[in-house]
C-alpha cells in the first residue's frame, strides 16, 4: 500500500501541503503565502487562479524533496478557509471575477434587506447561521449582479459556483468533478442541513441558479482522482472538510460533548452535539461536524473575536513586547493582575453578548498596575472570553466540559492553557501535534481509501503533548469570573447613549 496521505490545507494567507505517515507524523511540509487584495475599504478578494497555482505549487514541490511519486501517495484530504466565494466558467475552468474572502463586508446592506425582508428566522432554522456578509450567498449575489452578463450565462448553465474546496478538486480533476462535502456546503447559508439539501427558498430570494451549484457528500468520500498530469498519475480525492471542522476531526473529537478551541487571530470553539443539531439561545452557530456517514454529526460553534490578535496588539500597538512568546514570561513574573481586567472588544462583543458597538475597556486600575499586570491580564482575557462561550455551549446542549482539546499558535504558551484549566475548571489537553486541522483532512481521506481501518487506529495515533489540569479553587474562581462580568458590563455600557 502506499506510504503517505497529502493534506492540502487552503488557508486565508497562504496554501500548505503536508504528507503525513501512518502514525501522524509530519513527513514533508510546503507552505506558500499568495497576494491579499483590497479593492475598497472593507473589501476582501484573492485571485483564485494564484490561489490554485499556489496550492498545486506546494503539493508538488512537497512530493520532490520528499522523493516521492503519486503511487506513493494513497489518497488526498482537502481542507480550506470556508465561506470564500468563486465562481468560474464551466468550459474554460476561467473565474468571473476574483473571490470574495469571507472577511470582506461588502454584501452588509444585502444581509440588511434580507432582515427587514423577515427572512433570519428561515434562514436559521434551514441553515444553522445568523444572516450575515460572512457566509457565502450574498457574495454570489453579488458577482451575479455587478458582472455584467454573468447572471445570464449562470441561468444557462455556463457558469459554476465552489467554496475553495469545490474550486481545488475541479482543478485536481481538469473539471471533471463539480463537488464539494457537507460542512463548507453548511457556510454557505443556502444549504438545508437537515434535509442535507440546497434551500430553493434562500436561492429563490438571492435569484441563483441552482445549476451554479456543486454535488454534495459527506467529508470523507470517494469525490474522484486527480488527472494523471496534475501529479503525475491518478491520486484519489477522498476526505474533504472545512478548516474548523477538520481540525474537530483532527483532534478526535468524534463523540458527543467533545469540544475543541483553536488558538489564531481569534478563537474557533466547536462542540460535537452527535446526531442533534441544536438550535442555539445563545447566539451560536449550529453547523455540520466532518465525517465520513451520509447523515453526519452535528457541531455548535462559537468565535471569540481577539485572542492572537490582542498580543499582537500588545506587541505592534503599545510596544510592551517584542515577541509573542515573551507574555508568558511577563505574566508569571507576577502573582495575578493586582485585580485590573482587559475587554479586548476590538471588533464588538461575540456569543454570548452580541454587541457590535462594544470597544475595547481596561478597569480597576491602580497605582500599582505596572505593565506585567497589563500583559497578563491580556492573556487571561483570552481566557476568559473562550469560558464565556463554553458556558454558552454548556447551555444550549445540556452537556457539561470535562476536558477542552487545544492546537493553533497560541495554545504553545503554557501559561495562557494553564489559566484557561483554572478558568474553566477542566483539564485542557495539547498534542504534540498541533497541525490538526490538515490531520483532520488527512484522517478522513484515510478512512475513506482504508489506509486507516476505523476511527480506533486513528486514536492510537493520538500523543497528547501536555495536560493542564485546574490547580485554582473555586471560591478564587467565581471571584475572578465575577470581576471579568463587571468588566464586559463596562464594556457594554460605554455603547449606551447619555439622556
Amino acid at each position: 500500500m502506499a506510504e503517505y496521505i497529502m493534506a492540502l490545507d487552503q488557508g486565508t494567507t497562504s496554501s500548505r501541503c503536508i504528507l503525513f505517515d501512518r502514525s501522524g507524523n509530519i513527513c514533508a511540509m510546503e507552505q506558500k503565502e499568495f497576494s491579499q487584495v483590497y479593492p475598497k475599504a472593507g473589501w476582501v478578494e484573492h485571485n483564485p487562479m494564484e490561489i490554485w497555482s499556489s496550492q498545486l505549487s506546494v503539493a508538488t514541490e512537497c512530493m520532490a524533496i520528499k522523493g516521492v511519486t503519486a503511487s506513493d501517495i494513497a489518497a488526498i484530504g482537502i481542507t480550506n478557509q470556508r465561506e470564500t466565494t468563486i465562481l468560474w466558467d464551466r468550459k474554460t475552468g476561467q473565474p468571473v471575477y476574483n473571490a470574495i474572502v469571507w472577511q470582506c463586508r461588502r454584501t452588509a446592506d444585502m444581509i440588511d434587506k434580507l432582515k427587514a425582508d423577515d427572512l433570519s428566522d428561515h434562514v436559521r432554522k434551514t441553515t444553522g447561521l445568523i444572516p450575515d456578509a460572512y457566509f457565502s450567498a450574498s457574495k454570489i449575489a453579488w458577482i451575479l449582479e455587478n458582472v455584467p452578463g454573468v447572471r445570464d450565462r449562470a441561468k444557462n448553465g455556463e457558469i459554476l459556483f465552489g467554496t475553495v474546496d469545490c474550486w481545488l478538486i475541479w482543478n485536481l480533476t481538469k473539471g471533471r468533478v463539480h463537488a464539494t462535502d457537507y460542512t463548507n456546503a453548511s457556510r454557505t447559508m443556502l444549504f438545508d442541513i437537515h434535509k442535507l439539501e440546497w434551500d430553493k427558498k434562500i436561492l429563490e430570494y438571492f435569484d441563483i441558479p441552482e445549476c451554479m451549484l456543486p454535488e454534495v457528500h459527506p467529508s470523507g468520500y470517494g469525490y474522484g482522482t486527480t488527472d494523471e498530469t496534475v501529479l503525475g498519475g491518478e491520486i484519489p480525492i477522498a476526505g474533504v472538510a472545512g478548516d474548523q471542522q477538520s481540525a474537530l476531526f483532527g483532534q478526535l473529537c468524534f463523540n458527543e460533548g467533545d469540544l475543541k478551541n483553536t488558538y489564531g487571530t481569534g478563537c474557533f470553539l466547536l462542540m460535537n452535539t452527535g446526531k442533534k443539531a441544536i438550535d442555539s439561545a445563545s447566539g451560536l452557530l449550529t453547523t455540520i461536524a466532518a465525517g465520513t456517514d451520509e447523515k453526519p454529526d452535528y457541531a455548535l460553534e462559537g468565535s471569540v473575536f481577539v485572542a492572537g490578535a490582542a498580543v499582537q496588539w500588545l506587541r505592534d500597538g503599545m510596544r510592551m513586547i517584542k515577541t509573542a512568546s515573551q507574555t508568558r514570561e511577563y505574566a508569571e513574573a507576577v502573582e495575578d493582575t493586582d485585580g485590573m481586567y482587559i475587554v479586548p472588544a476590538f471588533a464588538g462583543l461575540g456569543a454570548p453578548y452580541w454587541n457590535p458597538y462594544a470597544r475595547g475597556t481596561v478597569v480597576g486600575l491602580t497605582r500599582g498596575v505596572s505593565k506585567e499586570h497589563f500583559i497578563r491580564a491580556t492573556l487571561e482575557s483570552i481566557c476568559y472570553q473562550t469560558a464565556d462561550v463554553i458556558r454558552a455551549m454548556e447551555k444550549d446542549s445540556g452537556i457539561s466540559l470535562t476536558s477542552l482539546k487545544v492546537d493553533g499558535g497560541a495554545s504553545a504558551n503554557d501559561f495562557l492553557m494553564g489559566f484557561q484549566a483554572d478558568i474553566t475548571g477542566a483539564d485542557v489537553v495539547r498534542p504534540t501535534c498541533i497541525e490538526t486541522t490538515a490531520l483532520g483532512a488527512a484522517y478522513l481521506a484515510g478512512l475513506t481509501v482504508g489506509y486507516w481501518k476505523d476511527r480506533d487506529d486513528l486514536r492510537e495515533n493520538l500523543k497528547v503533548g501536555k495536560v493542564f489540569s485546574p490547580r485554582m479553587d473555586e471560591e478564587r474562581r467565581k471571584a475572578l469570573l465575577k470581576g471579568w462580568k463587571r468588566a464586559v458590563r463596562c464594556a457594554l455600557a460605554y455603547t449606551e447613549e447619555e439622556d
